[in-house]
């Protein structure tokens, strides 16, 4: 009896997001990715459920890359900012040695709490840099905060991002064109790091 008033409860839920999906969807307001789009503003909505936030301010955020969605690296300093009160950018050296960390004050205990560091020599390493439009060439100080802002709230902020990556991240991944198979990945934080020294093969796992 009680599974079939959960299976109930779970249809109604179902049905309820695809009515409030279809309203939304015609909206001019939203990003295009979620116009005409169903299934992408019922993610959107359950995303919004899950980090209690307004749907709009989600979908404004959100960005489905390769298939998979993703935050930009403004909605991960966001959320920094909304647990911590505020963000402070600790950058240093120059050229290759320039070089980006993210640290907060904890409003209970008073201490600093700070995040992994993030580097141009990193980025190279890493592939990021010289991929093609890559804005690390053009744009490195704001690259280099953002990064460390999303390593500081992948270390921090699991229960806000829920595991997802930011666009830039996302977008460091190289995807065959053809099949749309990931090939290699290049980035994924500290995960990827580990995978890295571990030996581990490359793949989206």
């Amino acid at each position: 009896m009680n599974q079939l008033i959960t299976q109930d409860t779970e249809a109604s839920a179902f049905e309820l997001a695809q009515r409030q999906a279809k309203a939304l969807q015609t909206s001019d307001l939203l990003p295009a990715q979620f116009k005409s789009n169903t299934a992408n503003v019922m993610i959107a909505l359950e995303y919004a459920k899950r980090l209690d936030m307004p749907p709009l301010a989600v979908m404004q955020s959100m960005y489905v890359i390769h298939g998979k969605p993703a935050f930009d690296a403004k909605f991960f300093i966001a959320q920094i900012i909304k647990r911590y009160g505020q963000i402070y950018y600790e950058m240093s050296g120059t050229d290759d040695d320039a070089a980006c960390f993210v640290w907060v004050i904890c409003p209970v205990t008073g201490a600093k709490i700070s995040g992994s560091i993030a580097s141009i020599a990193m980025a190279k390493k890493e592939g990021w840099y010289a991929k093609t439009g890559s804005k690390w060439q053009t744009m490195p100080d704001l690259m280099l905060r953002y990064r460390a802002a999303t390593f500081f709230a992948r270390c921090y902020l699991p229960d806000l991002i829920l595991g997802l990556q930011s666009v830039d991240e996302i977008r460091d991944i190289e995807v065959d064109p053809q099949t749309g198979v990931i090939k290699t990945i290049t980035t994924r934080g500290i995960r990827g790091l580990k995978q890295r020294l571990s030996g581990e093969p490359n793949g989206d796992s």
